[in-house]
């Protein structure tokens, strides 16, 4: 019985769902570790129509369907202001619009993520691991070992914070209630500002998260050339890379409580871009987290 009314539901409302489910399977494509191949496809999919289905009854779309009364408004939030005819050109363009808001919201988060990797990359070389680049199956790219490790690290705290929680209630949520393709298309100059500063804003807070252990490696270096050049019978470069190795396990293990504060720091202040975008772009809504 509950399954049917569910089913129905889905049915009497299908172009709204379908928009909706269109902009969750472009985020979860794009998401970290929810894009992974690990996963399952139809789990994919199904986590996407679940979604769309949880957020129904917020989303308000004027449509043209085939009825009495002409055009259906649902009640509820804002997926605001859109006419469409199901089966035309226009409503596959809305469903490739609202693909592109999805993929918009999960490449942000995945640039946020791609600081942690770059971040033990730029002294996996000073440490004496610039050559042990393996595939990593959260980034789905060739990693060094300290960017998988930090990787790993970022995925866990994601978890411990809430991160999902974050993504599908302040990001996906969010985004039906407040933005649709026309709105993106209007404020395209604040989404390109967006992903311009979150490209920029990789690299920095790589180098802030690496730089304790990057300078202190270049002192290191700095350190064994020096003793190399005053006793030159040390065979300096068998000496060398043990002690580097050692330095960076030492500070890494030291440093670490601040590196998950930081860590958290970086994903909460993305999520906070996204809302931002919202508001700068979208409706205001009120009332609710």
């Amino acid at each position: 019985m509950v399954e049917g009314s569910i089913l129905n539901n889905i049915l009497s409302f299908g172009p709204v769902f379908l928009l909706i489910a269109a902009r969750a399977v472009g985020m979860i494509q794009t998401a970290p570790l929810l894009s992974s191949d690990a996963i399952q496809p139809a789990a994919k999919f199904a986590l996407a129509g679940l979604a769309a289905f949880a957020v129904l009854p917020t989303a308000e779309i004027f449509m043209a369907i085939n009825s009495p009364n002409g055009i259906v408004t649902l009640p509820g939030g804002t997926l605001s202001d859109l006419r469409y005819e199901t089966f035309t050109l226009r409503f596959a363009l809305l469903v490739v619009g609202e693909l592109v808001i999805g993929i918009i919201i999960g490449f942000y988060i995945t640039i946020i993520f791609a600081a942690f990797s770059t971040a033990g990359q730029f002294f996996s070389l000073q440490m004496g691991f610039g050559a042990s680049e393996t595939f990593d199956p959260v980034a789905q790219v060739e990693n060094p070992l300290m960017g998988q490790y930090f990787n790993l690290v970022s995925m866990l705290i994601f978890v411990t914070i809430g991160g999902f929680h974050q993504l599908f209630l302040g990001g996906f949520w969010r985004s039906v209630q407040t933005v649709n393709i026309i709105s993106l298309i209007e404020g395209k100059e604040h989404v390109v500002t967006m992903l311009a500063s979150g490209l920029s804003r990789l690299f920095l807070d790589a180098i802030i998260i690496a730089m304790p252990i990057l300078g202190t490696l270049f002192l290191t270096s700095l350190t064994t050339g020096l003793i190399s050049k005053a006793a030159p019978q040390i065979n300096i470069l068998s000496e060398g890379f043990p002690i580097s190795i050692m330095t960076a396990f030492i500070l890494l293990i030291a440093s670490l409580p601040f590196m998950i504060e930081a860590f958290t720091r970086v994903i909460e202040s993305g999520f906070t871009n996204i809302q931002t975008l919202y508001t700068q772009i979208g409706r205001q809504i009120t009332g609710g987290n």
